[in-house]
Protein backbone atom coordinates (compact mmCIF):
# COMPACT_ATOMS: atom_id res chain seq x y z
CA UNK A 1 0.00 0.00 0.00
CA UNK A 2 1.19 3.31 -0.97
CA UNK A 3 -0.33 6.62 1.34
CA UNK A 4 -0.33 10.12 -0.30
CA UNK A 5 -0.43 13.40 0.96
CA UNK A 6 -3.84 14.78 -1.18
CA UNK A 7 -4.40 18.50 -1.61
CA UNK A 8 -7.78 19.55 -3.48
CA UNK A 9 -7.45 22.97 -5.36
CA UNK A 10 -9.36 24.83 -2.00
CA UNK A 11 -6.09 23.40 0.08
CA UNK A 12 -7.56 21.11 2.02
CA UNK A 13 -5.35 18.02 2.80
CA UNK A 14 -6.09 14.49 3.33
CA UNK A 15 -4.41 11.26 2.65
CA UNK A 16 -5.59 8.50 0.21
CA UNK A 17 -4.18 5.05 0.54
CA UNK A 18 -3.53 3.54 -2.70
CA UNK A 19 -2.44 -0.66 -3.75
CA UNK A 20 0.25 1.25 -6.45
CA UNK A 21 1.15 4.26 -7.70
CA UNK A 22 -0.49 3.13 -10.62
CA UNK A 23 -4.11 2.85 -8.89
CA UNK A 24 -3.70 6.45 -8.02
CA UNK A 25 -3.25 7.80 -11.56
CA UNK A 26 -5.76 5.36 -12.88
CA UNK A 27 -8.48 6.78 -9.90
CA UNK A 28 -6.98 10.26 -11.21
CA UNK A 29 -7.48 9.80 -14.45
CA UNK A 30 -11.05 8.14 -14.25
CA UNK A 31 -11.87 11.70 -11.36
CA UNK A 32 -12.56 9.41 -8.90
CA UNK A 33 -10.49 11.37 -6.33
CA UNK A 34 -12.67 13.91 -3.95
CA UNK A 35 -11.95 15.84 -1.23
CA UNK A 36 -13.74 14.81 1.83
CA UNK A 37 -13.83 18.39 3.19
CA UNK A 38 -15.42 20.16 -0.03
CA UNK A 39 -16.46 17.31 -2.64
CA UNK A 40 -13.53 18.97 -4.87
CA UNK A 41 -12.56 16.37 -8.07
CA UNK A 42 -9.81 18.92 -8.65
CA UNK A 43 -6.99 16.76 -6.14
CA UNK A 44 -3.79 16.62 -6.69
CA UNK A 45 -0.52 14.61 -4.51
CA UNK A 46 0.87 16.86 -2.00
CA UNK A 47 4.75 16.93 -1.39
CA UNK A 48 5.66 14.82 1.31
CA UNK A 49 9.14 12.85 2.63
CA UNK A 50 9.75 9.49 1.99
CA UNK A 51 9.77 7.10 4.23
CA UNK A 52 12.74 5.05 4.47
CA UNK A 53 13.16 2.30 6.56
CA UNK A 54 15.49 1.95 9.08
CA UNK A 55 17.82 -0.64 9.84
CA UNK A 56 15.31 -1.94 12.53
CA UNK A 57 12.94 -2.07 10.06
CA UNK A 58 14.59 -4.35 7.90
CA UNK A 59 13.82 -7.46 10.08
CA UNK A 60 10.69 -9.20 10.78
CA UNK A 61 8.03 -6.87 12.12
CA UNK A 62 6.33 -7.82 15.54
CA UNK A 63 3.05 -6.95 16.67
CA UNK A 64 2.27 -5.87 20.37
CA UNK A 65 2.86 -8.33 22.99
CA UNK A 66 -0.56 -10.69 23.74
CA UNK A 67 -1.21 -8.81 26.49
CA UNK A 68 -1.71 -5.48 24.82
CA UNK A 69 -3.24 -7.06 21.80
CA UNK A 70 -5.97 -8.59 24.08
CA UNK A 71 -6.16 -5.32 25.68
CA UNK A 72 -7.03 -3.30 22.48
CA UNK A 73 -9.25 -6.12 20.92
CA UNK A 74 -11.25 -5.36 24.33
CA UNK A 75 -11.51 -2.14 23.60
CA UNK A 76 -12.33 -2.25 20.08
CA UNK A 77 -15.24 -4.68 20.85
CA UNK A 78 -16.61 -2.13 23.58
CA UNK A 79 -16.53 0.57 21.60
CA UNK A 80 -18.40 -1.69 19.06
CA UNK A 81 -21.10 -2.70 21.60
CA UNK A 82 -21.04 0.83 22.70
CA UNK A 83 -22.36 2.30 19.30
CA UNK A 84 -24.82 -0.80 18.75
CA UNK A 85 -26.28 0.11 22.07
CA UNK A 86 -26.80 3.70 21.14
CA UNK A 87 -26.74 4.71 17.65
CA UNK A 88 -29.02 3.40 14.85
CA UNK A 89 -28.25 1.14 12.45
CA UNK A 90 -29.06 2.60 8.81
CA UNK A 91 -28.42 -0.22 6.80
CA UNK A 92 -26.56 0.27 2.95
CA UNK A 93 -28.58 3.52 3.45
CA UNK A 94 -25.31 5.06 5.36
CA UNK A 95 -24.18 7.65 3.00
CA UNK A 96 -28.10 8.93 2.44
CA UNK A 97 -28.88 9.21 5.77
CA UNK A 98 -25.52 10.95 6.97
CA UNK A 99 -26.12 13.64 4.14
CA UNK A 100 -29.96 14.23 5.11
CA UNK A 101 -28.55 14.91 8.72
CA UNK A 102 -25.44 17.42 7.10
CA UNK A 103 -27.96 19.26 5.14
CA UNK A 104 -30.41 19.60 7.78
CA UNK A 105 -33.13 17.45 5.97
CA UNK A 106 -33.03 15.11 9.05
CA UNK A 107 -32.68 14.94 13.07
CA UNK A 108 -28.77 14.54 13.84
CA UNK A 109 -28.21 11.60 15.60
CA UNK A 110 -26.06 8.64 15.88
CA UNK A 111 -26.04 6.45 13.39
CA UNK A 112 -23.86 3.17 11.32
CA UNK A 113 -24.48 1.49 8.75
CA UNK A 114 -22.58 0.56 5.21
CA UNK A 115 -21.72 2.33 2.87
CA UNK A 116 -20.36 1.51 -0.86
CA UNK A 117 -17.62 3.77 -2.81
CA UNK A 118 -20.01 4.88 -4.94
Amino acid sequence: MIRYALLCEYDHDFEGWFGSSGDYDDQQGRGLLECPTCGSKAVRKAVMAPAVAGTKAQGAIEGPPPEMREMMMQAAQAVRQHVEDNFDYVGDGFADEARAMHNGETEERGIYGEASGK
